[in-house]
């Protein structure tokens, strides 16, 4: 096990009477691509912020190979322990598509690249001139360089179209199975989440029965 969230309660620090996350128990493995899904609101982009180390719960803990990432502190989490594919990109404008990806921990950007479908010619172009659709699938293949054991992803293929959607899918699915990472993606879509190894439904901050998923 080398993710997991046990008995974890959070609450925005000005609404303490509501409880986005209810107390949710989860682990996750090693070589497996998990989904998370549920309706807007249910926690889902909250629960990848505690794995990832951005937030902490208001009670519970989140564990890391058995050992709360309090110990070592969030900030050594998310440097060592997981990569992350932002809705935003969070790309750095003023560096080339090459240079955002080598970020990541690689000095041999051009085949995670041409992994994602990234043109040869745009890999020294400022990362900024790229389309929306191309720069997520270069804040994916940053995310790839990384030698952290997880990977986790709010919805990496919400700018796409359906045919590279399905790509990005398959190529995280091969980052579980191939590479071994822990990869877990929040999306909205049913048709990618069924791509997952195991699906992990939240539905008003808990949850989901497995035999129950919507």
């Amino acid at each position: 096990m080398i993710l997991e969230v046990k008995n974890v309660e959070y609450a925005y620090k000005s609404q303490k009477e509501r409880k986005v996350l209810d107390n949710i128990s989860v682990r996750f493995e090693e070589k497996k691509l998990y989904s998370i899904i549920g309706a807007s609101g249910a926690g889902k982009t909250t629960l990848l912020s505690l794995l990832a180390g951005l937030d902490k719960p208001t009670k519970g803990t989140v564990l890391y190979e058995g050992e709360d990432i309090l110990a070592k502190g969030l900030d050594y989490h998310r440097k060592n322990h997981v990569s992350l594919v932002f809705q935003e990109y969070n790309l750095i404008d003023y560096l080339t598509t090459e240079e955002n990806v080598k970020l990541g921990g690689t000095d041999r950007p051009e085949e995670l690249l041409s992994k994602v479908n990234i043109p040869k010619e745009a890999w020294k172009r400022n990362v900024m001139k790229l389309s929306g659709g191309q720069q997520q699938r270069v804040a994916i293949a940053r995310a790839l360089a990384s030698k952290a054991k997880v990977l986790l992803a709010d919805e990496p293929t919400g700018n796409l179209d359906e045919e590279t959607a399905a790509g990005i899918m398959e190529l995280l699915k091969g980052t579980a199975h191939e590479l071994g990472k822990c990869v877990i993606v929040v999306t909205h879509s049913k048709s990618l989440a069924n791509e997952a190894d195991e699906i992990v439904q939240i539905a008003k901050g808990m949850i989901a029965d497995p035999g129950h998923l919507v």
